[in-house]
Parts: structure tokens; C-alpha cells; sequence
């Protein structure tokens, strides 16, 4: 989760554009996870008929990531991770349309403290309300990608799954800029970070080394340890670390950026909200499990 969390700061970090962002990680990243799977002999061939859904998954999570390093530059990592803490209320609505059952009231009890809390955040700084939507937009992205990989998990291997997904990112993200008359030079134009200080003593080289920690062990690596930690830590208590992510997120936003990323106390009592509601949603569940086992 911290490694995920410091995803937004390296979003900010690197000059690109948000687009061409997203291609290099998802580029890198697949490179990296093939050669491990083929190393490992653990890469499953999929045919036509079951590859087209999970490459299609792809368009989403590359759309979620574009969206997402969007509303950091029109943002800031703040607000765009607060926002990104929604992503459980908009997987507990779609849920029961993929999975057909019912709506939880549970569920909607607390996405009603949710929206609460998004009130107090859009109150506390009404000047970034662009970059909030995007980020909300992210948001529904991120919890539409993992209702539908929580449907494609029960046929295919996770490795396999997110290999063939980042490759699918590459291609409808190439295809789109090759139409659009994007795909051109400055898209490799890789050079000197936003930020100065530590960052600048890195120059010309600066994107592309972020951009090779963002796709190595912010992408492929952060998977490749998040499916090997199922091993040992129980589904709530990576519920809860998940959670965590946000937290984390804006500590080391404040700690990188300082000052430009303080907000209105307001903000941080919204963002406190959501977060409460989504770990009084894990434990309740959590409790439910627990009794219908004993029952």
C-alpha cells in the first residue's frame, strides 16, 4: 500500500502528460511481468476468446490510471486521493449488478456518510472542482476494473490476468494516439522532473528514471507481491490496508510538496469520514463472515 500510495507522488513528479504517462508505465510494467512469468514458466496461454475480455479490462485500468495522474496535475495528490477513497461505494452499487444480489442496506447507509464527507471536501476548496471530478471519475474506474477482475479471477491466473490486462492498456492506449495523431517524438521526450531540489540532481534523466520505478516496483513488482501477501494476511486485512492507502498517500504528498499540498481543515475532516465509513464497512462484514461460519 505505501508503495501504491507513492504512485500519485511520482504522477506529479514526472512532466509528462498524463496519457503518455500511462503508456510507459503500462509499457514497462508488462515487459518486466512477462519476462518474470516466462522465467517462472507461470505466463498461461489464453486463447482469442478468452483473451478479448481480459485485454478489453485493460481499457479500463489504463482509462482509471489516465484519469487518475490527470487529476493530480490539474489537482493535487491530496484531493485526487481523497476522491480515489471512494472507489469502495462505487464497487458496493455495481457489485450487485455483475454478481446479481441484492443491495446491501448496509451499503447504502454508508455511502450516504460518504457523500457526507464528499460535501465537507468540495466545501473546504471549491477552486479544484475539475480535478475532483476527474478524480471521482477515477474513482468509479477503480472499482468498475475490480468488480470485473473479480469475475475474470475465477477462470484465469492473477499473473496472467494483469499481463494480459497491462498489454491490452498498451494497445487501446497506442491505438488511441495513433488515431488522434499523438503518437509523435514528444511523447519520448523524457527530461527534467516539475520539482527541483533532490529531484534535480537527477536532470535529463529524471522522467525516465521515475518512470522506470513507476512501471518496475510501483506496477509490476507492488502485483506480483500483493497476490504473494494473500498467502499470508486474510482478505479484511488487506481490506483494511487498501484503506490505508490514501493516508499514506497524502502524508507523503505533504512531506515531497509542503505547502502546496495543505488544505483547509475541512478537507481533512471529509476525507476522515470516508475513510471511518469504509473501515466501519469492512467490519461489519467482517462480522457477518464470522457469525454465518458459527452459525
Amino acid at each position: 500500500m505505501f508503495v501504491w500510495g507513492f504512485t500519485a507522488i511520482l504522477g506529479r513528479l514526472i512532466s509528462l502528460d498524463a496519457v503518455s504517462l500511462v503508456w510507459h508505465r503500462m509499457l514497462i510494467a508488462v515487459a518486466v511481468l512477462l519476462v518474470y512469468l516466462m522465467a517462472r514458466k507461470k505466463l498461461q496461454p489464453l486463447s482469442f476468446r478468452n483473451a478479448l475480455p481480459v485485454l478489453s479490462a485493460g481499457l479500463v485500468i489504463a482509462a482509471h490510471w489516465i484519469t487518475f495522474f490527470l487529476a493530480i496535475k490539474v489537482a493535487n495528490v491530496s484531493i485526487t486521493l481523497a476522491m480515489m477513497s471512494t472507489a469502495a461505494l462505487f464497487a458496493s452499487l455495481l457489485e450487485p449488478l455483475f454478481f446479481r444480489r441484492k443491495i446491501d442496506v448496509l451499503e447504502i447507509g454508508l455511502g450516504v456518510i460518504v457523500v457526507g464527507g464528499l460535501y465537507m471536501i468540495f466545501r473546504a476548496d471549491d477552486t479544484h472542482l475539475v480535478g475532483m471530478m476527474i478524480a471521482l471519475c477515477s474513482a468509479f474506474l477503480s472499482a468498475l476494473f475490480s468488480v470485473v477482475n473479480g469475475k475474470l479471477i475465477k477462470r484465469h491466473k492473477p499473473t496472467t490476468i494483469t499481463a494480459y490486462e497491462l498489454l491490452g492498456g498498451v494497445i487501446g492506449i497506442s491505438l488511441y494516439m495513433l488515431t488522434a495523431g499523438k503518437f509523435s517524438q514528444d511523447m519520448f521526450a523524457l527530461g527534467n522532473c516539475t520539482e527541483g531540489g533532490f529531484w534535480g540532481l537527477l536532470g535529463g534523466y529524471c522522467d525516465l528514471t521515475l518512470l522506470l520505478l513507476l512501471g518496475t516496483v510501483c506496477t509490476a513488482w507492488a502485483f506480483i507481491e500483493s497476490v504473494a501477501v494473500m498467502k499470508y494476511l486474510s482478505p479484511y486485512t488487506v481490506v483494511l490496508s487498501i484503506n490505508m492507502e490514501p493516508v499514506y498517500g497524502i502524508v507523503l504528498a505533504f512531506l515531497f510538496f509542503g505547502e502546496s499540498e495543505r488544505m483547509n481543515p475541512l478537507f481533512y475532516v471529509g476525507t476522515l469520514v470516508i475513510l471511518s465509513a469504509l473501515f466501519t464497512e469492512a467490519y461489519v462484514k467482517r462480522r457477518r463472515k464470522r457469525i454465518a461460519e458459527n452459525q
